[in-house]
């Protein structure tokens, strides 16, 4: 199940990071989650590695380890960030919309990194 929560997760980065680049109202440097070029290329990184994964395991750690990353990235933008300023966390531009959805995504990240084999297993020993 960790896969198939990588493969989804990682799909939805590489969109989110595809439509920074196109002026939309939602995502970009004049949309709502500000999104400046590094921002959309982490994106699209991140959603690449989580795609590629392997094997459950490999899932599962990358999922871990990108929920700590957006946490770390959540907390710092929430320390430099005030009101609907834009900040820059090396080279890469947030605003306080970017860090209440980064914190949102580093639990949901995290979560699914943690539970991900144990739903598929957890669901079998029950029968």
């Amino acid at each position: 199940m960790a896969k198939k929560l990588a493969k989804i997760l990682g799909v939805v980065f590489i969109v989110v990071g595809i439509l920074g680049f196109i002026s939309n109202p939602i995502v970009g440097a004049m949309g709502f989650f500000h999104a400046n070029f590094m921002h959309n290329l982490v994106h699209i990184i991140l959603g690449l590695i989580l795609v590629m994964c392997g094997t459950e395991e490999k899932s599962s750690l990358w999922l871990k380890i990108v929920g700590v990353v957006y946490l770390l990235v959540a907390i710092l933008g929430f320390m430099m960030t005030s009101g609907g300023m834009v900040s820059s966390i090396l080279g890469i531009e947030i605003n306080s919309a970017d860090n209440w959805l980064h914190l949102v995504l580093a639990l949901v990240v995290f979560y699914a990194g943690f539970s991900g084999g144990k739903m598929m297993t957890g669901g079998s020993q029950q029968m």
